[in-house]
């Protein structure tokens, strides 16, 4: 996998076009002034619990003594759930909404940094170990598009509408819905050689 295909594929398991509705509905209740400053902190939320997984993933696998196979074929079935969700039924991966004002959950956990995220970083380290850094620039890449996005998430939803929003989000499911098959079947290919 090449840095920018990991980028693109980061930013389309972010998913920050369909986090917009999803942010908007939560923060409706925070003055706009300080939804600003949410948004803020719960994108730089997701990124620290993000860069744990980089930089600690593979410790993680070996301390659960989890292969490489297992997690791609986790991996794939998660995304493909989430894909389903985002071509189908829009948002509702993180259930009830709390009143006020969010912390942690759910907008940077699991809005941003969600199970498909976490996957795919586990994957790429454990996969090449070697190319941290890379994954470590794609990732920053990825997450300052989604920052952006989701700062500009009330201009965004007033230029698209919640229709356009909804279509960019299916397109955006269609193509992790490839992503998960194959990440699938790389785990049962990789399962069935070892």
């Amino acid at each position: 996998m090449t840095l920018l295909s990991a980028t693109i594929l980061l930013v389309i398991i972010l998913d920050p076009v369909g986090n917009v509705p999803f942010f908007l509905a939560t923060l409706k209740d925070v003055s706009a002034k300080r939804r600003l400053w949410v948004i803020a902190r719960e994108v730089v939320i997701a990124l620290a619990a993000l860069l744990v997984f980089l930089f600690f993933g593979k410790a993680i696998l070996e301390a659960m003594q989890l292969r490489q196979e297992s997690l791609s074929m986790a991996g794939g079935i998660i995304m493909f759930l989430i894909a389903l969700k985002m071509i189908f039924a829009g948002r509702g991966l993180s259930g009830e909404i709390p009143e006020g004002e969010p912390l942690v959950v759910p907008l940077a956990i699991p809005g941003v940094a969600g199970p498909s995220a976490f996957a795919m970083i586990l994957l790429l380290v454990n996969r090449e170990p070697d190319r941290i850094w890379e994954w470590f620039t794609a990732l920053i890449i990825a997450w300052a598009i989604t920052s952006v996005v989701l700062m500009f998430s009330t201009v965004l939803f007033r230029l698209l509408g919640e229709r356009g929003l909804m279509a960019v989000e299916r397109l955006m499911g269609m193509l992790l819905i490839v992503v998960a098959v194959q990440m699938f079947m790389d785990g049962v290919s990789g399962f069935l050689a070892g």
